[in-house]
């Protein structure tokens, strides 16, 4: 098992780079990326592969969890046998609608009017015109999946293990710094591979030189208008 990273943000690309590492006898146990792949389902069907997507999960947007006050997602407790949803006060919903949002599965959960209308809570928990409180959700286990890997990524655990994360962003700038890949100087995709084999081998070569020479690489960074700023003072 071995653990690999990704940079570009095109969701399409994590299912064949796994199934490529599989093909070749190198299975990826962790496949770190950046916040350009959280989608509780790649995160899935990459773990029931046995591969463990460590990127950050998207948050909750509601307009609770934006403000940081009264009641989010998590707050809410769902019986999936029941097909209910319980809310902190404690009472229950009265509608749950299986819906096709995005061209992916959802379950839109509605309390009723009656019920948040008399609620002590209700201030907290909605605003809504209707006067109630509704609640989309991913099938069962999609949405265990996103509230797990949300929970974790608040962990130091975690955020010490992400940082792994630095060297490879580290590596993109100054490959784009140095070598300017991000546009392609030649037509066809074979002559843009070789562009990047040299812009690799370039990176490793300043790399090299900076580790004999003595110098660190730099781990610091600032905007050229502070380094402006800096050059007029001096």
């Amino acid at each position: 098992m071995m653990t690999t990273h990704a940079a570009v943000p095109d969701v399409q690309a994590t299912a064949p780079i796994q199934q490529r590492l599989r093909e070749h006898g190198l299975p990826p146990g962790e496949h770190y990326l950046d916040s350009g792949y959280p989608s509780a389902d790649l995160i899935h069907a990459a773990a029931k592969l046995g591969t463990e997507m460590v990127t950050p999960a998207l948050l909750d947007h509601s307009r609770q969890a934006r403000a940081a006050e009264g009641f989010d997602k998590s707050a809410f407790s769902i019986d999936w046998k029941a097909r209910q949803a319980r809310c902190p006060a404690g009472r229950t919903s009265s509608n749950w609608n299986p819906v096709q949002q995005h061209r992916r599965d959802a379950i839109v959960v509605t309390f009723a009017a009656t019920t948040c209308g008399s609620c002590p809570l209700r201030d907290r928990c909605t605003t809504s015109r209707q006067g109630r409180r509704m609640l989309t959700l991913r099938p069962r286990e999609l949405h265990e999946t996103l509230a797990a890997a949300r929970a974790e990524q608040q962990t130091d655990a975690y955020k010490a293990r992400y940082r792994l994360r630095a060297g490879v962003e580290g590596t993109i700038n100054q490959a784009l710094d140095v070598t300017g890949m991000r546009r392609a100087r030649y037509r066809g995709l074979p002559k843009v591979r070789l562009q990047h084999a040299f812009s690799a081998t370039a990176i490793n070569v300043v790399r090299l030189d900076a580790y004999w020479s003595g110098h660190p690489l730099d781990r610091t960074r600032s905007s050229r208008l502070t380094r402006l700023s800096y050059q007029l003072a001096g």
